[in-house]
């Protein structure tokens, strides 16, 4: 089954619409990684909620998707976990350490809102032109700055 992949602004969004194979996990993790590169986007939005179980191999793969985005330079969020789903979880042991998780769709874009305003800094398109150098300042205007301080 085919995930489907929605462009949001600076996001992707990967919505499962229904219980995945081992094969369609790994075709998403590919297919997360190379869309991730080509629209320079800075957060992923992965939505479980159709799940009603997530094995151990569903959330080391969902782990490993998180974190090799991250060094792709995007940030991941699992939004949607069922509370019945994440008791199971936590009865088996399975965590997503390290993977930030949503309540829902709308609770997974503020946190990527809030995770990537701090990096807003972050250059990504082509590299911009060096500015060119300052004059050196002359001697009066060095003068009146000793004066300020």
């Amino acid at each position: 089954m085919h995930v489907p992949i929605l462009k949001q602004g600076d996001y992707l969004i990967a919505t499962i619409q229904s219980v995945l194979s081992d094969a369609d996990l790994l075709q998403l993790r590919d297919d997360l990684a190379d869309r991730v590169g080509q629209f320079r986007s800075r957060g992923v939005i992965i939505d479980v909620t159709v799940l009603d179980v997530i094995d151990s191999f569903a959330t080391r793969t969902l782990r490993g998707v998180a974190h090799m985005l991250k060094l792709r330079g995007a940030e991941t969020v699992i939004a949607g976990i069922q509370p019945d789903v994440a008791f199971a979880m936590v009865q088996l042991g399975l965590t997503l350490e390290g993977v930030g998780t949503a309540l829902d769709l709308e609770e997974g874009l503020a946190f990527l809102n809030a995770r990537t305003k701090r990096g807003s800094n972050v250059w990504r398109g082509p590299i911009p032109p060096r500015s060119a150098p300052k004059a050196p300042l002359d001697a009066q205007t060095r003068r009146a700055n000793r004066r300020r301080k």
